[in-house]
């Protein structure tokens, strides 16, 4: 017996997408798990220059990357990749990891994980007023941890090397290619 087909057909356009700022990034959602019967989330993460996460570990998925634009070391484990347009790395769940944007300009990627860490975005996030880069603000550590919790994905602390950011906040607009 054949398993009924939840999913149905949609398209997005550039730029199209639930978005939120998620650790002084935008993250802009194009699957959802709802859309994909929980099996995957595709997300667009546009990181600003010099951007670096914090060290963190997802306990129950794997995290892969296809970058767009820019260049960044992605560090997971004792292993450290550097990737420009066209690379692809994939950081397997329980081993903590980060990266740092090298370019002097945003990197833009593809996120794919299963069907729930967009769950885990709005909940540390807020969601984009603007299709922009936020100011740089610092996440609210409190609502990090209970979505950690709850999804579990943990914030281990601050990367290893601190990023250069700039002394002013400002946004920068992220135009669709």
């Amino acid at each position: 017996m054949a398993m009924p087909i939840h999913a149905q057909p949609y398209a997005l356009s550039p730029g199209d997408g639930e978005a939120h700022w998620f650790f002084g990034n935008l993250v802009t959602l194009k699957a959802a798990g709802e859309h994909t019967d929980g099996r995957f989330a595709l997300t667009e993460f546009v990181n600003p220059a010099g951007f670096a996460s914090p060290l963190h570990v997802h306990h129950d998925e794997h995290e892969a990357f296809y970058i767009l634009e820019g260049t960044a070391e992605v560090h997971c484990g004792d292993e450290v990749f550097r990737v420009a347009p066209g690379s692809f790395v994939l950081l397997p769940s329980g081993i903590p990891h980060w990266h740092q944007v090298s370019s002097d300009a945003p990197m833009r990627s593809l996120v794919l994980t299963t069907g729930q860490f967009e769950r885990y975005v709005a909940a540390c996030g807020e969601p984009a007023q603007e299709h922009e880069l936020p100011l740089r603000t610092a996440p609210d550590m409190n609502r990090v941890a209970a979505a950690g919790e709850r999804f579990r994905i943990d914030v281990l602390g601050p990367p290893p090397a601190a990023p250069q950011l700039p002394d002013e906040p400002h946004r920068l607009r992220v135009d669709a290619p």
